[in-house]
């Protein structure tokens, strides 16, 4: 039988980019510009992802290592401020089994000509099956993507 327990984290990461706010919220928000960063380790392979980017809008990404476990990461948008702001709930999924639940606050704030991106999470880690420093890892490790995303494509492009 499962041991059931829930662990309560929130933590908030803070990351500068080279980039204007309508750029960064580009990268959130745009399929394929998100599609270059928003991924699993490369030995993963290409990963499922879907962005239905509005209020009420679904995203999910499925992808994993080839001998499994499968990752799902499946959101809904619950609050857009075009170049401002960026406020999701999602869930994670591991072999099927749902492993935590989240309230994320994205916050785009200019930064004299590039961006300060900070992101609050707030979760419910379900069972064991998660932990709150994997996560913050995890998020640190995507943030880091976004801006190698940003400073790989110019400015003007």
């Amino acid at each position: 039988m499962t041991k059931r327990s829930v662990t309560h984290d929130t933590f908030t990461l803070e990351r500068s980019y080279p980039a204007a706010p309508a750029r960064v919220f580009f990268a959130l928000s745009d399929p394929q510009a998100k599609a270059k960063w928003f991924k699993g380790p490369e030995e993963w392979g290409p990963a499922q992802h879907q962005i239905d980017f509005r209020v009420g809008g679904r995203e999910v990404s499925i992808g994993g290592p080839k001998e499994g476990p499968q990752h799902r990461f499946d959101a809904i948008y619950q609050d857009i401020v075009p170049d401002q702001r960026i406020i999701y709930t999602y869930e994670m999924h591991l072999d099927g089994k749902r492993i935590s639940v989240s309230l994320a606050t994205l916050e785009l704030k200019p930064e004299g000509t590039g961006t300060r991106l900070v992101l609050t999470e707030q979760g419910a880690f379900l069972d064991e099956f998660d932990d709150p420093a994997v996560r913050r890892g995890g998020m640190g490790s995507l943030l880091d993507a976004l801006g190698a995303s940003l400073e790989a494509v110019p400015a003007n492009a």
